[in-house]
């Protein structure tokens, strides 16, 4: 008990300094054009879901791109090919209630876990992409994420940065944190799973002790006011919500870290590293 007393008050401390050293993200900046990158089909509510339904409800031009198929996130216990059908729906259905029409969602239906070997493929894709929709605004994952469980997110970064070398318009880049919350003080140090408590300390270590945050961060986005949407929106990927298969070892959100891993994401504010992408 004191242990877990001591890791929610880091939490909270850490939180407050954060919020209170980040620029807030402006009013005027909702009504700008964006293009979200996804890895996976959630990473984009996860990530960055409550920023795209404040975009979209003042009328912003808002696409989500969904770089691979889904197929391999339970494959151990249900098809690849009814992965793809399953993910994909849920996708457009979560998209629908972040205030998107499907002509605003676009999926390129790579190999899940394959991305980075299909490489310059999806440079070719993104970087039509970009040129054809102009956005003032990219969504990517945080480009210090942990390899583990994050390769594709890795390369979603890779693959979008490499489409805006030769862009010639001047855009904001935000990334947003999804793997990088598994460490502590974000989820527990001492979980009785081995092979997850050595993959914790690490990336503990790695970001020293969670200090990371105050350093790269520095933008925040207050959703406190539209979080139950946000989480509407969520659950709309079923598969990845509840178990599809009772009884199962369908793994869920919420059973990593038992839930202290999905908590992070329904925080008052998202927050982002932000920079800008200049045409020189």
């Amino acid at each position: 008990m004191g242990k877990l007393w001591i890791t929610q008050k880091v939490c909270q401390l850490y939180r407050t300094v954060l919020i209170n050293n980040c620029s807030k993200y402006e009013q005027k900046d909702f009504k700008r054009s964006a293009i979200v990158f996804s890895p996976h089909f959630d990473d984009e509510t996860l990530g960055c879901g409550g920023i795209v339904f404040k975009k979209k409800r003042v009328g912003a031009d808002v696409k989500i791109v969904f770089m691979t198929d889904g197929s391999k996130s339970h494959k151990n216990l249900i098809s690849e090919d009814e992965l793809r059908v399953i993910r994909k729906s849920e996708g457009l259905a979560c998209t629908q209630l972040l205030g998107l029409n499907k002509n605003d969602v676009l999926c390129l239906d790579f190999e899940e876990t394959k991305l980075k070997k299909l490489k310059d493929f999806a440079i070719a894709q993104v970087k039509q992409i970009i040129d054809e929709h102009k956005p003032e605004e990219i969504f990517i994952p945080y480009s210090r994420e942990p390899l583990l469980w994050s390769e594709d997110h890795l390369a979603t970064t890779t693959i979008v940065k490499s489409a805006l070398q030769l862009y010639p318009e001047d855009l904001i880049i935000y990334e947003y944190p999804i793997w990088f919350w598994f460490h502590w003080p974000w989820v527990e140090l001492l979980t009785r799973k081995e092979p997850l408590k050595s993959i914790i300390f690490k990336n503990t270590l790695a970001y020293g002790f969670g200090l990371r945050l105050l350093q790269d961060f520095q933008c925040s986005v207050y959703i406190g006011d539209i979080l139950e949407h946000k989480h509407a929106a969520l659950s709309e990927h079923k598969s990845q919500m509840s178990r599809l298969l009772p009884d199962s070892n369908w793994s869920i959100l919420s059973d990593v870290s038992n839930g202290e891993f999905l908590k992070c994401f329904f925080q008052e504010h998202e927050i982002f590293r932000r920079y800008h992408h200049s045409h020189i």
